[in-house]
């Protein structure tokens, strides 16, 4: 089990990675170049405010599944 953990902590890190790029490369940027009001809104909040949450919150739990904080020796 604890295998499994660590493998799907390297799946955690890399779908964060991926939501970062997708957050920001085909959401948020195409969104400043069209000079719409409401898309520039739009992609203001994508790119500052979701990408991080999003990105940071599946890294930590990716890291924390990596480095055994969920092992049950820990607990």
């Amino acid at each position: 089990m604890e295998f499994i953990k660590k493998i799907l902590g390297i799946v955690w890190l890399i779908l964060a990675a991926i939501a970062a790029y997708f957050c920001i490369v085909q959401f948020g940027f195409p969104k400043f170049q069209t000079g719409h009001q409401e898309d520039l809104v739009f992609g203001i909040i994508i790119v500052f405010i979701l990408t991080p949450i999003i990105s940071i919150g599946l890294g930590v739990f990716g890291y924390f599944a990596l480095t055994g904080e969920f092992d049950e020796s820990k607990m």
